[in-house]
This record gives C-alpha cells, structure tokens and sequence, in this order.
C-alpha cells in the first residue's frame, strides 16, 4: 500500500454518518414533530404518490445474541412471544389504514429483525395475510426477508412464496470458525448452502448475502476463504459492510477489545481483496458496499439511474413513503420521518391503547430536502450540484472549500458547484457526503455517535 493511500485511510478514518438519512437520526429535531403532523405527513405523501408505499416490519426476537450485532433485538427462546407480538403490529397497521383516504398500492415489504425466522412460518404468513387483506399488492412488488440460516427451515421459505415473497437475504458475516466463536455466531456452510438451496426451489428471484468486513481476529486469509465458499453458490447480490464497532450503543461488542479489530489498514487491504475477488466472480460494485451480477435488478437500476437507498440500504423502489411497523422501526414520509418505541413493553402498550407508538421524529425544512436529495445523487450516482436558493450561502461556501480539499486527495472533481466523484473517491463516499452536510456543520461531530468511516 502506498504511503499517500495509507495518509489518505488515516485522514479520513473518522466517525462518518452512514446515510441511510438525512438528516441522520442523531441530529433529529424532536420538537419539530408531533403526532398530528405525522399523520398529516403520511397522508400528504401517500397521495402524492398515488397511494403506493413499502412497509418495513422489525421483528426484534432471536433465540442467540451475535456480538457484532447493533440492532434492536431481544434474546427469547420463548416462543410464546410470537402471538401477541404480531397482533400487536396488525393493530398499528390497522391504524394506519384508517388514516390512508384509498387502498394501499403495497410496492415491497421488508421482514428485518432480529431474526425474523424465529416466528413460524404459520405466524408469519397470518402477519403477511393481515397486512395485505384488503390492499392491492403491485404487480412487480418485492417482498424480502431477513434469514439466519441457523433458525430457518424449507417451509419458511415455501410458505412465504405462497404469499408473495421473491427475495432473501442471509447473513453470512465470515465462515472463518475463530471469528465465528469470538461474533458468537456459529454457521457452517452446509447449512448456509441448503437455505440457498431452498430460496431457489422456491422460486426466490434475488438472494443477497451479508458479508462484513473488519471484524474481531478477521485477516484477509478469511475474507479469501470465505468469498470462495460464496461461489460455490453464487448468489444474486453481496451486501459487503464494514464492521461498525459502537459498543456505547451495543454493549454486547465488549466481548471483544479494539486489540482484536483490525485497523484502518487492515480494514482496508480486506476490503479491496473482498472487492477484487467479488469482481473477478461476476459482480459489479453498485453504490457503497453493495455488489450485484450484471442481471440483477439492482445493477440494472444503478445502470439506468434509478437506484434510491432508504434505511433498508440501496432498493429499485424510489417509494416516497415508507411504514415502518413493529418495535424501533422507522417510518419515511419524504418530508418527515417518526421512529417506534424501542422496547417491547412500551410498544405493544401503546399500540393496544390505540396510540400510534412514536417516541421521536423530525419534519424536514426546505433545507433539508434540499440536502437529502444531494446526498442521495452522491450515493446513488456518484454525482450532484451543490447549488440551490434555500442553501445558507456560508454553509455553501464552507462546503465547497471541504470539497476542494476532498479534490486535492483525488476523490472527486469539482467544477463549479458540480461534484463528481472520481473511482477512488466511492471508497470515501461518505466522507464526501459529510462534506455537504448542512446538519453536521451546524452542531458539529460527537465522538461517540457514528462508526467510522473505513
């Protein structure tokens, strides 16, 4: 590795939004959003959009804690939670419909979690069935789910095909056995394999894989190992993230130490090893950290110009309202978002007194439309102009000096106010989104708010 790329890793190896949204939820303004205006929110944007929307559901349970993991789980090997769990999102649903003025054009769902393979797949098809009764599912809908292979049987997969769902992704991490014990997660091949196996006999149109990159004893000898394994089922898409060490918010990663993590460099070298394995097999780098063959839907829609990313990561759907039900999950009205209660308890208590179960939000200002739709450009296409009359004229200015430093380094080019950025630069693709974040250049950067960068 050269020294001017190991100055560069060093420099921009910062704690860096990953920009699911903007403004990133710690810079939310909570006081900007009530009930009543959320409600308004959804409203206004579900007939904007001509009644079509995606639904995100969290189903938060898993049967083993993975100590990479940052989500919102709960650990239960008591199944007994499954019921009243989905009554309860079949209730805030049912709240939700009363506020929608047509019948609902569902374009995705999305099952995240958590596990959810830890409800049955009886279960799941009810909660399927109860969100879809009486709503119109679009013709070219993508209905997903999160698997872990270790909690999912044949009959998931062939029962949720039965209502609908084409696409999976598995988690994978690292087959590695050393970084399996220390992630606390132990996963063979086989069995990996078979789950692959059984969303193609099911007629899954796209399986993703979750790769990560960075983790506790992880080297580059296991990237190599486990990419390998990867091919001999090849699947449609590799979701390839960097490990994001924040154990102030998931106390679970203090199994570990920062000792056992690699370092920037490290980080790095495995990531262009795993990018450069992942391209010699047929895959194209679309956006951040996401990998497609050239037949997949989402290489088309990077190729077209129609690929969008929201807090489920990079989709084809460009949906401009997005309902997020179940415990933590996060609602997008374009111009609003409102996130769920993020305990159990508090959820379904809510939810059963007939309270949509917010506890925070922000309403966008014009401003941060603006901005939104910029990072969005950046992300999606590597492109943007920095240009607009709602812009502070010192924020723009300032941002514009931080691009021309970002310039300097190689990472894009600047003419005017339009920034395109250069090959090397989609590797910092978030440091460049940093630099035109109106939102971080008013209240500055918490050391422990975001992972960093590399």
């Amino acid at each position: 590795m050269s020294n001017n790329l190991l100055n560069l890793l060093h420099k921009y190896d910062v704690p860096t939004p990953r920009y699911t949204s903007y403004p990133t939820v710690p810079y939310w303004d909570f006081t900007t959003l009530n009930v009543a205006r959320w409600k308004e929110s959804v409203v206004n944007t579900f007939t904007a959009e001509n009644g079509e929307l995606c639904i995100y559901i969290h189903l938060p349970f898993c049967e083993n804690m993975c100590t990479f993991c940052a989500c919102n789980k709960r650990i239960t090997v008591n199944h007994a939670v499954e019921d009243p769990y989905i009554s309860t999102v079949l209730k805030e649903w049912s709240m939700y419909r009363s506020l929608l003025p047509s019948v609902p054009v569902i374009k995705e769902i999305h099952l995240g979690g958590g596990t959810p393979t830890f409800f049955s797949p009886a279960n799941l098809v009810q909660l399927i069935k109860g969100i879809t009764d009486g709503a119109i599912v679009s013709e070219n809908h993508e209905f997903s789910i999160e698997v872990h292979p270790n909690y999912t049987t044949e009959e998931h997969f062939k029962q949720l095909a039965g209502v609908g769902f084409n696409r999976v992704s598995l988690g994978v991490q690292d087959f590695d056995p050393r970084v399996q014990f220390v992630i606390n997660r132990i996963q063979s091949y086989e069995t990996t394999k078979e789950v692959v196996d059984w969303a193609r006999k099911y007629n899954y149109k796209s399986i993703n894989i979750d790769l990560i990159y960075g983790l506790p004893h992880q080297t580059i000898e296991s990237i190599e190992h486990t990419i390998s394994l990867i091919k001999g089922f090849m699947p449609d898409r590799i979701a390839f993230y960097s490990y994001a060490h924040v154990p102030w918010k998931s106390k679970v990663q203090r199994r570990y130490t920062e000792t056992d993590l690699p370092d920037a460099n490290a980080k790095w070298e495995m990531y262009h090893k795993g990018r450069e394995l992942l391209e010699a097999a047929g895959f194209k780098s679309i956006g951040m950290d996401h990998f497609a063959l050239l037949d997949d839907k989402l290489f088309l829609a990077a190729k077209s110009g129609n690929l969008h990313r929201n807090f489920m990561g990079y989709t084809t759907t460009k949906s401009k309202l997005i309902i997020g039900l179940g415990v933590s999950s996060i609602s997008d009205a374009w111009n609003a978002f409102a996130q769920n209660e993020k305990e159990v308890e508090a959820y379904e208590e809510k939810v059963n007194r007939g309270e949509l179960p917010l506890v925070f939000g922000h309403l966008l200002n014009e401003e941060d439309v603006v901005i939104r739709k910029k990072i969005l450009e950046l992300m999606c296409e590597n492109q943007t102009v920095l240009e607009n009359p709602v812009l502070d004229p010192v924020f723009v200015k300032e941002a514009l000096e931080k691009l021309r430093a970002l310039e300097e380094d190689g990472l894009l080019i600047l003419t005017g106010k339009t920034i395109n950025v250069t090959e090397k630069g989609m590797s910092f693709i978030r440091n460049i989104s940093a630099a035109i974040d109106a939102q971080l250049w008013r209240k500055q950067i918490s050391t422990n708010t975001f992972s960093k960068a590399i």
